[in-house]
């Protein structure tokens, strides 16, 4: 091993045992009950808040398909920062409301909601069971993609197999310790290195191999100018079409994304989340400078083979090894953060959901777990979960060690398949004459949408990208076989579980 690598190995080993000891200790003289293992118990404030979710956004995608994207296609990367900012304009209005009817009827995930507003155990069941096929690969795309950051920071030296490994580990410790609270503990540290991390090559990237950023501009445009305009650079059709209802298909999924959920769920008030809404569209600036990276890297590195690991290359390539591995460790943390929440949110699903006996939605069942067995209930259910979440980190781990391409091409449809859930889990608690039978009808509609267009290669379609066409069929299902439902009797319209909440309850 090389001086260098020796180096940067050493600051990476600091930087888990660092991880793991933020993340678990900050579960010290806290509650162990479900609802603070899952949401914090409702208590972040806006600050934890905004780093957990900004956390989430801010992936190692981030750091190597950003960057490679723009290296390969230009333009159409920025529907990452469109949808993300759009969406959280959608966060805006969902976030308090989800907050409202979770915490009156002490709920913990979107499948929770979903059985209770339906009074329906299959009907959560069917949520948790759809929300973690299509969440399972983010989990694995997160473990390889920091076992290509870590391999990368320590010029090879660390096997990415081996990082992957690592990541799995040190993911797992803190969040079956701590849960969320963890992963909001461990933001802090993650968010100070990556904007330490993206503002330092924000400048010293085309100062060195360029001369300025005005001259990588001026190079963009006389040389570059295919990479500046729709369809991009030899991107396969992502034109303006694809672009446009990318960006609203995802900033309305992104709203009941079962990990923004967590989010909304673990704040302190729904006014925490307004400000939320309006705080994170700034962070998401910090993403033109991994596109920058990588267009500069059109100039500095044409022939490279891999786009993904353009930002890593031209770090390494220029840069002493203590500055490449805090970069490096900000990009695995980058990794180890969404991966953690995650995996809490597929135990939160299943463990409570599908093996923990629901969360009473039936006001008999319900009466039964506040009574005196409901501490015991209680404990039972965190175990299931914290179970879960070890089972579907492992799943995700053999993986990306064994077969590295076989879930990552579902995560290809994740966001389409999860869209199918938004009439299901959000649209029926604002329409009350909504019937399970025509939420269950609509999804199952719009995910074989989704799988026919992906199996005949249609996906997009004209230009349109196919979740917004299954969205599209799913909600018409959903319409149709409500109305030809008989309308709901007088004491569900007065007594509904249905009971988006008001302006005043949500202020």
């Amino acid at each position: 091993m090389s001086g260098s690598a020796a180096i940067a190995t050493t600051i990476f080993g600091l930087a888990m045992v660092a991880t793991l000891a933020i993340g678990v200790l900050s579960a010290r003289g806290r509650d162990k009950g479900m609802a603070e293992w899952s949401v914090s118990s409702r208590g972040l404030g806006v600050l934890f808040i905004w780093l957990l979710m900004a956390g989430e956004t801010y992936t190692s995608f981030s750091f190597l398909g950003t960057a490679g994207w723009s290296y390969s296609y230009g333009v159409p990367i920025l529907y990452l920062v469109a949808y993300l900012t759009v969406g959280f304009a959608v966060a805006y209005v969902v976030g308090p409301a989800l907050w409202t009817y979770a915490s009156r009827h002490k709920l913990l995930s979107i499948a929770d909601m979903a059985e209770h507003r339906f009074r329906s155990r299959p009907v959560g069941i069917l949520v948790a069971i759809t929300a973690t096929v299509f969440i399972v690969p983010y989990i694995q795309v997160q473990i390889q993609g920091m076992g290509v950051v870590v391999n990368a920071m320590t010029y090879g030296s660390v096997d990415l197999h081996v990082a992957a490994v690592i990541s799995f580990v040190v993911a797992e410790a803190f969040i079956l310790v701590s849960g969320l609270r963890g992963s909001a503990w461990v933001s802090v540290l993650k968010d100070v290195l990556v904007i330490l991390a993206v503002v330092f090559l924000a400048v010293w990237v085309p100062m060195h191999y360029l001369d300025g950023f005005g001259d990588f501009m001026t190079r963009m445009v006389t040389e570059k100018p295919e990479w500046l305009t729709f369809p991009g650079h030899d991107s396969g059709g992502l034109d303006g079409t694809w672009f446009v209802s990318t960006l609203l298909l995802n900033a309305v999924t992104i709203s009941i994304f079962p990990t923004t959920v967590a989010g909304y769920l673990s704040a302190k008030s729904p006014n925490a989340l307004r400000r939320n809404a309006l705080l994170l569209p700034w962070y998401q600036l910090l993403l033109f400078i991994p596109m920058m990276v990588g267009a500069v890297a059109l100039f500095a590195l044409p022939a490279l083979g891999n786009p993904d690991l353009a930002l890593f290359r031209l770090v390494t390539d220029s840069l002493p090894s203590p500055v490449v591995a805090v970069i490096g460790v900000a990009g695995a943390l980058s990794a180890i953060v969404p991966m953690s929440v995650f995996m809490l949110a597929i135990g939160t699903l299943c463990g409570r959901t599908l093996l923990g006996g629901g969360n009473g939605a039936d006001p008999r069942s319900r009466a039964r777990k506040e009574g005196r067995a409901g501490d015991s209930d209680d404990v039972r259910t965190k175990r299931l979960s914290q179970l879960v979440c070890f089972l579907a980190g492992l799943v995700a781990l053999a993986g990306s060690l064994f077969y590295p391409n076989t879930l990552v091409q579902l995560s290809v449809l994740s966001y389409e398949g999860l869209a199918q859930i938004v009439p299901l889990a959000l649209l029926s608690l604002f329409w009350r004459r909504m019937t399970a039978a025509a939420g269950v009808s609509g999804m199952f509609t719009g995910l074989a949408v989704v799988l026919l267009l992906w199996w005949t290669d249609n996906d997009p379609y004209y230009g349109v990208n196919g979740g917004v066409l299954a969205l599209a069929a799913n909600l018409l299902v959903t319409c149709a076989v409500t109305y030809a439902s008989p309308g709901p009797s007088r004491t569900a319209r007065t007594d509904g579980p249905a009971d988006a909440p008001t302006a005043k309850e949500s202020a």
